[in-house]
């Protein structure tokens, strides 16, 4: 191995020893722990030092770098304290995820880190959304972000590298090519040779290193950061390198042809790089011997802070509070409100637009967006009077949009991605569910995300465009769920889901958007999310419903009058207005839940559930509910309309006012 030292000095080569031999004398102390049952697993990066090593010394402090599980050297530069690692890795509350998550599962904004998710493509797209929050700030600043080999098999690496080339975001993309995902080897993963073929297709730079060479990562990193200050757009580098251990300590190497794991011993990061000093004289055997004292002095010294520390104690109302960002009241500005009878979809428009105009750190996102307005024309004239930093159209790249919606937040920025059609957001899931939904609970960094969801059937769209997907969604800890039914409510909705500083998901039904219409104040008026609405007052029986299910039983009271329902529109699905049900409930003593979504596995079942196990004694019927039906939504308006619960809600209620 040839190293190149250019103009480094004797004490620049020996702190670039220093922070080399560091995470290794961490990791041999780790597996250790391993082996005596004091910690739970571990993900080996010995033999890959150099790449995490050289790669953190060469961007400036400040700079995000998002991590990988082998690039434990990434935290040991950026001088995160021992005695947090130790306690993260053995799930004590001083760790920084307060024992909720393991390993390398976590960020400090504080060290300008970010972890990984075990899903290893999804921090791709993070990096590009800080990236982009840089660039909008214009602070002049380079994103580093890891990615395996292996993991270079899923489209969030395409997507990411995609979206990065169309906006030339300055992200530094490095792949550590170990020539394994996990036991399968790289002719089972991909078919070429060298991941600089990539490049072109994305029209980016592509590199090649030594990984195992840490003067040669340090230095093609810095000068490509440098030039990526000057001049924005994204690089790829692919660092060859192998790790010497298991995936995980469990999964051992037997699966690597001794030859392999013997020639690649031969190229060492650390003992290559030692060599190198010793022969250069700049490193001797006695100050060798000394460093590695003082390493394992101050590792044994955090280590043992850490075992101190007390274990986590279970605490339920921490736990539920950790699990959304503190939110700020904002009062509405009602004032001296000029009323105006407007559509839906002009609601929601017009809701876009106060937001954009009090808040100049909201970014709008989608496909379609900006001249043309979006297929459903809600953000059309934003373009124009906002500009294309600030309502922006994207490739049709969902998981990595929503990746970059919670980098901007990582930087400070709120954001509003339209999803085309709800339907689109499976393309988009993981991200929504694993990485905006528990990223304050894991490591409390929140995310300002609006998702906005066309939904809904009655359109004679079929089943890739029909679908009310709330349910989905519903389950999941660390989202919000907003559903309105009118304009007011939409616009309101909307607004306090931008003000909101967590995870929203904004469901606007498509069906609503230009068949109804309603009075909504030019004011920036708020609706609490979180907090039902009882539109109509009754005594016989309560019906629960949302969105298009509002506008049924409306219908059906229109047509009745002398039907003595009390309605209540959730308007908030997650989290939903027990008191208000409840209360209503205990008034009336029956209860009916109606929604357009498929009925197994609906948002009714719930609703009917928590009522018959907390007002069991007022109730004087069986909770009944009512959905669509458990098929994919038909296209054929004669199907599509027998799908719809619609004309069995009016059966179901008359079954329950006659129990």
């Amino acid at each position: 191995m040839k190293f190149n030292s250019k103009k480094l000095t004797k004490a620049q080569l020996l702190n670039i020893y220093d922070n080399l031999l560091l995470p290794r004398l961490v990791e041999e102390k780790m597996i250790l722990l391993l082996r005596q049952g004091k910690i739970s697993k571990w993900f080996s990066g010995i033999g890959q030092e150099a790449t995490s090593v050289g790669a953190a010394l060469a961007m400036e402090p400040d700079e995000f770098i998002l991590t990988m599980h082998r690039n434990l050297g990434v935290f040991t530069v950026r001088k995160v304290p021992l005695e947090r690692l130790f306690g993260q890795f053995q799930g004590k509350p001083t760790g920084f995820t307060k024992g909720r998550d393991r390993s390398f599962h976590f960020g400090s904004k504080e060290h300008s880190i970010v972890g990984m998710i075990s899903h290893l493509g999804a921090q791709l797209g993070v990096a590009d959304g800080i990236a982009l929050g840089q660039l909008l700030s214009r602070e002049n600043k380079v994103t580093l972000v890891f990615t395996g080999d292996g993991g270079t098999s899923q489209g969030d690496f395409h997507e990411a590298l995609n979206v990065a080339s169309v906006w030339k975001l300055p992200v530094i993309f490095i792949v550590e090519n170990n020539g394994y995902g996990l036991s399968t080897p790289s002719s089972e993963q991909f078919n070429f040779k060298s991941f600089v073929d990539k490049g072109a297709g994305y029209g980016i730079e592509a590199l090649s290193v030594d990984g195992n060479n840490v003067l040669e990562v340090l230095d093609t990193v810095k000068n490509t950061a440098s030039a990526l200050r000057k001049s924005p757009r994204p690089v790829l580098i692919e660092a060859n390198t192998f790790r010497m251990r298991g995936h995980e300590e469990a999964s051992g190497t037997k699966y690597v042809p001794k030859e392999l794991m013997e020639s690649w011993a031969k190229m060492d990061p650390i003992t290559n790089f030692e060599d190198f000093l010793l022969n250069n004289g700049n490193l001797t055997q006695i100050l060798k011997s000394e460093v590695y004292k003082k390493l394992k002095e101050n590792i044994d010294l955090a280590l043992n802070k850490a075992f101190s520390e007390p274990s986590p104690e279970a605490d339920t109302a921490v736990e539920l509070s950790d699990i959304f960002a503190h939110t700020v009241e904002v009062p509405s500005e009602s004032g001296d409100d000029n009323i105006e009878t407007i559509r839906l979809v002009d609601s929601i428009s017009k809701g876009l637009d106060k937001a954009l105009e009090r808040h100049e750190t909201l970014i709008l996102m989608g496909q379609d967006i900006a001249e043309y307005g979006g297929v459903f024309k809600v953000t059309d004239g934003l373009f124009e009077k906002y500009g294309k930093k600030r309502v922006r159209n994207t490739p049709l790249c969902e998981s990595a949009i929503i990746g970059v919606a919670l980098g901007l937040s990582i930087k400070g920025f709120k954001s509003v991605v339209e999803m085309q059609f709800a339907d689109f957001a499976t393309c988009g899931f993981n991200q929504i569910v694993n990485n905006l939904a528990k990223s304050h609970y894991r490591w409390s960094q929140n995310a300002d995300v609006v998702i906005r969801m066309p939904t809904g059937a009655g359109v004679g769209a079929g089943p890739f465009h029909s679908q009310s997907n709330e349910a989905w969604f519903f389950h999941t800890p660390g989202l919000k769920v907003v559903y309105p039914s009118n304009p007011a409510d939409a616009q309101g909705l909307l607004l306090s889901a931008i003000e909101d500083p967590n995870p929203v998901l904004y469901f606007e039904h498509k069906g609503l958007y230009r068949s109804i219409s309603g009075p909504v104040g030019s004011g920036y008026n708020l609706v609490p999310i979180g907090q039902a609405l009882v539109i109509n007052r009754g005594n016989d029986a309560t019906v629960v419903t949302y969105g298009m299910g509002v506008i049924w039983v409306k219908q059906l009271l229109a047509k009745q009058p002398g039907l003595d329902l009390e309605l209540i529109d959730l308007r908030s699905l997650l989290p939903w207005d027990k008191e208000t049900v409840a209360k209503s409930v205990r008034k009336t003593g029956k209860l009916l839940v109606l929604h357009e979504d498929c009925e197994t596995g609906g948002v009714g079942g719930e609703i009917a559930a928590w009522i018959g196990e907390h007002c069991f004694e007022h109730l004087d019927a069986p909770v009944m509910r009512v959905g669509s039906l458990d098929t994919p939504v038909p296209f054929s308006p004669l199907l599509e309309e027998n799908f719809l619960p619609k004309h069995r809600f009016n059966k179901k209620i008359d079954e329950l006012l006659k129990y």
